[in-house]
């Protein structure tokens, strides 16, 4: 049979490649959060996992699906299906339907020989895995924080290695599976070993058998912002666009304080999860600096990411279940991903020769874009100006932060008409819609939209922009000269430079434009 890619839940059609595709799709995922557009045949913009389930092929256990291109069509309809309630999307420039997959024996081995990770008595067949590839759906960069303190003692401090090691072969480790590093809490933070030191289970075993016990206070807040700020650099191993965790156990309570340190690790993009065991009793309590550090040192305080054991005897019941939340791809909230890490600027040509009706269909191809990201007040933010000789700031970035305020905001733009100057409005949004985030953790685009020839200069304005960390993607329209496309867009200028003759071309812009803003994310991303 084909070999299936497994895919998250968010993997839009318009992320896979081929005409077909046979996909795998992961059990669990979050129904609430599915983007789905129409109902049999779905638009290209929808997730393919939810469509999947959506249509019935699967149920939120996951799966093989087989994906089918089909070209666009209109008036995608909304139906609600199997949890899914379906949206509408009046066209789409290409669409895909879904059927059962064929079963892949080689993943489904991973599957199985990941999650049971009892000795072999020797009756069970040979698998057909490839152990140095690891496993392939379990994509994370993970720094166990271990306790070395004076609280854990060098007993419970070799069990605490025992569990550790357990959870690292569960996990699959292998080159295109999860990595692992450990540091060391304790006076002070020691990197005990990096993501890029090893990449096969048995070499990871080793390294934590031979781990040496430190002992000093838990200065776990101190060990936990080292770990956020130092562990993940691309030197030492950490892969781009993949999640990086941070486990930190702790046995009793920290002699520091975590919430700084759990601050810190947001705004690095790390997800911290705490395993806690041995609890503070009633008695001690009084000892404890924070009686809330784990809500303030974990990612999201959802109870995903806050794990408990009583002690450390008795543990391997608890490695699978923790295994899980660390594959779980799709619940990482505080990985920065293109979706939820960049500011997009929408600067739109309101002059008199694009017309009202084009106009629409403008406002539609914005949109469209803004809808393929998520919006709040942590995430991604869009903002919009009208151009003509004059400039109006429509939204600021920090005006609405929500999808849905965004998207009526943007339906709610009136059109302007007048003359076009396109320099005079990329320096007035520079300087009044991104000046006020240029310090922010996001990534910032400008998308500059116009259908003709700008009555002042354009090329000094977007050199200034760019200078000003902010690249822009030029999509030009019927009369907008080639010549002046080039001059506003970033380098590489062939991939930020698009043109149609005609305003309902813009439509099949969408896809390239998204995933040209997720190319430049992940390229300048640490």
């Amino acid at each position: 049979s084909l070999a299936s890619t497994a895919i998250t839940c968010f993997t839009r059609g318009l992320d896979l490649r081929k005409g077909t595709e046979d996909v795998l799709c992961p059990a669990n995922c979050p129904l609430w959060q599915f983007y789905v557009f129409g109902d049999g045949v779905y638009a290209s913009l929808s997730s393919v996992c939810g469509a999947a389930i959506h249509s019935g092929v699967i149920t939120n256990t996951g799966g093989a699906v087989r994906v089918q291109t089909l070209p666009g069509q209109e008036n995608y309809p909304a139906v609600n299906a199997n949890g899914i309630q379906s949206q509408v999307l009046s066209r789409w420039a290409s669409s895909f339907s879904v059927t059962a997959g064929a079963k892949n024996t080689a993943l489904e081995a991973v599957g199985r020989s990941v999650s049971t990770a009892r000795p072999s008595t020797g009756k069970r067949p040979k698998k057909t895995v490839d152990k140095k590839a690891g496993n392939k759906d379990c994509k994370a960069d993970i720094a166990f924080l271990i306790d070395g303190s004076y609280n854990i003692g060098q007993r419970r401090f070799n069990l605490q290695k025992n569990f550790v090691g357990k959870v690292a072969v569960m996990l699959g480790i292998g080159t295109e599976g999860p990595h692992v590093g450990v540091v060391q809490a304790s006076e002070h933070p020691k990197i005990e070993f990096y993501l890029k030191n090893f990449t096969a289970a048995k070499e990871v075993l080793f390294a934590i058998k031979e781990l040496g016990f430190r002992g000093g206070n838990s200065n776990t807040g101190k060990a936990l912002k080292y770990t956020a700020q130092k562990f993940f650099s691309l030197e030492n191993g950490a892969r781009k666009g993949i999640p990086k965790i941070i486990v930190v156990f702790l046995d009793g309570w920290p002699s520091d304080d975590l919430e700084e340190a759990g601050i810190v690790a947001r705004e690095f993009g790390v997800n911290v999860f705490i395993v806690s065991v041995a609890k503070p009793t009633t008695e001690e309590l009084g000892m404890v600096q924070d009686i809330g550090f784990v809500d303030k040192a974990v990612c999201r305080n959802n109870g995903f990411f806050s794990y408990q054991m009583p002690t450390w005897f008795g543990t391997t019941k608890y490695v699978k279940p923790l295994v899980q939340k660390l594959c779980s791809h799709e619940q990482m909230l505080c990985s920065k991903t293109c979706y939820n890490s960049v500011n997009i600027g929408f600067l739109i040509d309101g002059s008199s020769s694009v017309g009202e009706s084009n106009f629409r269909l403008v406002l539609e191809f914005v949109s469209n874009v803004a809808k393929a990201f998520e919006i709040s007040d942590i995430g991604s933010k869009v903002a919009a100006v009208q151009f003509t000789y004059d400039q109006r700031t429509e939204f600021g970035f920090t005006d609405h932060v929500s999808k849905d305020k965004v998207l009526a905001a943007i339906r709610n733009i009136r059109y302007m008409s007048g003359g076009t100057a396109t320099g005079d409005a990329i320096s007035f949004t520079t300087r009044n819609v991104f000046g006020p985030v240029r310090d922010g953790p996001n990534k910032n685009f400008l998308v500059v939209l116009t259908d003709g020839q700008s009555y002042d200069d354009v090329r000094g304005p977007a050199a200034a922009a760019q200078k000003a960390g902010i690249t822009v993607f030029s999509v030009g329209v019927a009369w907008a000269p080639l010549d002046d496309l080039k001059d506003m867009a970033s380098e590489p200028r062939e991939s930020h430079t698009f043109f149609t003759r005609e305003f309902t071309g813009l439509e099949q812009m969408v896809p390239d434009i998204i995933r040209g803003i997720c190319r430049d994310f992940l390229e300048s991303k640490q």
